[in-house]
C-alpha cells in the first residue's frame, strides 16, 4: 500500500525514485489499521519532503483513493467518522490519563468474511453522545457491532476480551474488524505473563 501512495502521487507531481524503509511494530491482519496509516503517513511524508504544498483535504481526497479509512491518518485525531470514513466531526475524547494493552491471537479474521457477516445496529443514542460518558461506563454502552457475528465463530476473541476485563481493564473492545483486541486500564497494567504467547503491548495514552 505504500508503493500504491507512492504511485498516486507520481500521477499527479513529478517525483523522482525514493527508498521506503518501513518499521512496522504491530501485527498485521489485527484491525488496527497499520497499513492504511503506513499509507496515509507516506503521503504527508512526500509532502513535507518534497515540499509539494498540497492541503490536507487534497492529501485525504488522494487517501481515500487508497483505502476507505485511509483519510482518518491524515488528521490522526480522535473524530466521529461517517460516509465511508471519510466525513469527519471533531470531538472532545482525551484519554491521556488511562493506560492501553492491545493484544492479538495467533490468527487473523478474514475482512471480507467479517464483513458479510455483520448486522450493523444504529444505537438508540448516538456514539458522540455516549463517548461523554465516563469511561467505565462504556462497557454497558459502547459495543464493536463485529463482536455480534464475530465472536460466535471465534469463541477464542470473546474469551479474551473477558480476560481484559478480568485483568482490571474498564472498558474492552474488539478492534475493527479484529483479531487484534484492547482494553482501557486506570492504572499501569503489568500484563505480560497473562497474555504470554501472543502479541501484547502496554502503553500510556
Amino acid at each position: 500500500i505504500c508503493i500504491k501512495a507512492y504511485d498516486l502521487l507520481s500521477k499527479y507531481y513529478d517525483l523522482p525514485p525514493v527508498e521506503i524503509y518501513l518499521h512496522k511494530n504491530i501485527p498485521h491482519g489485527a484491525g488496527l489499521g497499520g497499513g492504511s496509516a503506513d499509507a496515509s503517513f507516506l503521503l504527508k511524508e512526500l509532502n513535507s519532503f518534497f515540499k509539494l504544498q498540497i492541503s490536507e483535504k487534497l492529501l485525504m481526497s488522494y487517501a481515500a483513493q487508497l483505502g476507505a479509512d485511509c483519510p482518518f491518518f491524515i488528521k490522526n485525531k480522535p473524530v466521529f467518522a461517517g460516509g465511508t470514513g471519510n466525513i469527519f466531526e471533531s470531538i472532545n475524547l482525551d484519554l491521556s490519563n488511562y493506560y492501553l494493552v492491545i493484544i492479538k491471537p495467533d490468527f487473523s479474521v478474514n475482512t471480507t468474511e467479517a464483513f458479510k457477516n455483520i448486522r450493523p445496529q444504529k444505537p438508540k443514542i448516538s456514539l458522540k453522545e455516549l463517548i461523554k460518558q465516563p469511561v467505565i461506563e462504556w462497557k454497558n454502552s459502547i459495543i464493536n457491532d463485529f463482536e455480534l457475528s464475530l465472536f460466535p465463530i471465534y469463541p477464542e476473541l470473546k474469551e479474551l476480551k473477558q480476560k481484559l476485563y478480568n485483568s482490571g481493564a474498564i472498558y474492552a473492545s474488539l478492534s475493527g474488524s479484529g483479531s487484534a483486541l484492547y482494553g482501557i486500564f486506570k492504572t499501569k497494567p503489568e500484563l505480560k505473563n497473562v497474555f504470554s504467547g501472543i502479541f501484547y503491548k502496554a502503553l500510556k495514552l
